[in-house]
């Protein structure tokens, strides 16, 4: 990402390689942005824009309040969706490595 770009996911997962002595010097794997009412705007559009244009290959959004998660990935330089897990579904990673994620048990979810 550019020197100009500073935007600070919840999480994001990089290679040690990339890691820099003040930022990444290349894109990461993979951002995982929480939604939240005073981000939810700016998570589903000038972040998922920026990521995009920056070229990190996958974008997690979890929505504490239904619970969700929504997994887009990179392709040809625009993101498509690639999944979508509601509460007590599991997404079943397999980038950038493979993880099974349940949406409801990361929130805290409880029927």
């Amino acid at each position: 990402m550019g020197p100009a770009t500073l935007l600070q996911p919840d999480v994001l997962v990089a290679r040690r390689e990339d890691l820099g002595t003040a930022r990444l010097e290349r894109p990461p794997l993979l951002v995982v942005e929480v939604l939240s009412p005073s981000t939810r705007l700016t998570d589903l559009g000038t972040k998922r824009l920026a990521y995009e244009a920056a070229g990190v290959p996958a974008y997690w959004l979890v929505d504490p309040d239904e619970p969700s998660l929504t997994a887009v990935r990179l392709h040809e330089g625009r993101y498509a969706q690639e999944a979508r897990a509601g509460a007590d579904e599991c997404y079943q990673a397999g980038y950038p490595f493979d993880v099974a994620v349940v949406p409801g048990e990361l929130v805290g979810h409880q029927d």
